[in-house]
């Protein structure tokens, strides 16, 4: 299940917690990916992993598969797909992954399942 999350609120944990939050928001931006495209190979804690070992080099390829996935759960949820897997590697490139994470977490939102006792989104 994905649950909607607010993304205002996801930029300012990350800012505050120096950065902690944008892991935890990482790993869980890709495991939701997983469940919307059906797509086994994206596993948060190890694209985390990896993008840390290669000293961040597997981050593009990170975003280049996020890309992807997201046109497959935009297909498989019956949303109109866009393929923004060449903006997601030009944002990684020029430093701007938290804005990656804002765009793929907006596209998340669109398929999240609505909380029925919680009105507001939560994090």
């Amino acid at each position: 299940m994905i649950r909607e999350k607010n993304i205002v609120v996801a930029i300012i944990l990350s800012f505050v917690t120096c950065g902690i939050y944008a892991i935890i928001w990482f790993i869980n931006m890709t495991d939701d990916m997983r469940y919307a495209s059906g797509d086994q190979t994206l596993e948060g804690g190890k694209e985390f992993l990896l993008t840390l070992l290669t000293c961040g080099i597997y981050g593009y390829y990170w975003a280049y598969k996020m890309g992807k996935a997201q046109v497959q759960a935009q297909a498989k949820h019956g949303i109109p797909t866009s393929d923004n897997s060449v903006l997601y590697i030009i944002l990684q490139f020029f430093g701007l992954a938290i804005v990656n994470y804002c765009l793929i977490q907006s596209e998340l939102n669109k398929m999240a399942t609505p909380n029925q006792s919680n009105q507001n989104m939560g994090v």
